[in-house]
């Protein structure tokens, strides 16, 4: 069974800037909860664009493991989706879409995913939504917090 996690959160700020951050790939350790320990593997500085492959480990639940997506659609500054190609799930597809309105910028994220080990693997469900809930929930945080450079709006 395929889920779909979607979030969005609008930054005061222009596209064009809140998309160079997530050009970065660097930034993505900057946005992940450290209790993750998230880790680039892909050797730095990465020009982010199609076709771009990113390797980086993590840790979830004292479990250490790689995961390596590579970056489907590059649109700048409109979106961009990279996809699981060895990792945690059995599909991963993150679409990261960036609209201009009126001066700010709408991040939306949605990730389309499945889990393993079906049909065992849905019977962790309820625990996987709540987690990454609460990862992309953290993830808007320390965006807006270093992008705007304040706590909450």
């Amino acid at each position: 069974m395929t889920h779909i996690l979607k979030t969005a959160m609008t930054l005061p700020l222009p596209r064009a800037e809140v998309f160079a951050f997530f050009a970065e790939a660097q930034n993505l350790e900057r946005i992940t909860p450290p209790q993750l320990r998230f880790r680039i593997l892909t050797p730095l500085p990465l020009t982010i664009k199609q076709g771009s492959l990113i390797e980086y480990s993590m840790s979830l639940h004292g479990a250490r493991f790689r995961w390596l997506t590579k970056i489907t659609h590059w649109n700048p500054p409109h979106g961009f989706v990279d996809e699981q190609l060895r990792g945690p799930y059995k599909v991963w597809i993150h679409t990261h879409t960036f609209e201009a309105q009126g001066g700010q910028t709408i991040i939306t994220d949605e990730v389309q995913y499945r889990l393993p080990f079906r049909p065992l693997g849905e019977i962790a469900y309820p625990l996987v939504r709540w987690q990454l809930e609460g990862i992309f929930r953290s993830r808007q945080e320390a965006v807006r917090q270093i992008l705007t450079r304040q706590d909450d709006q």
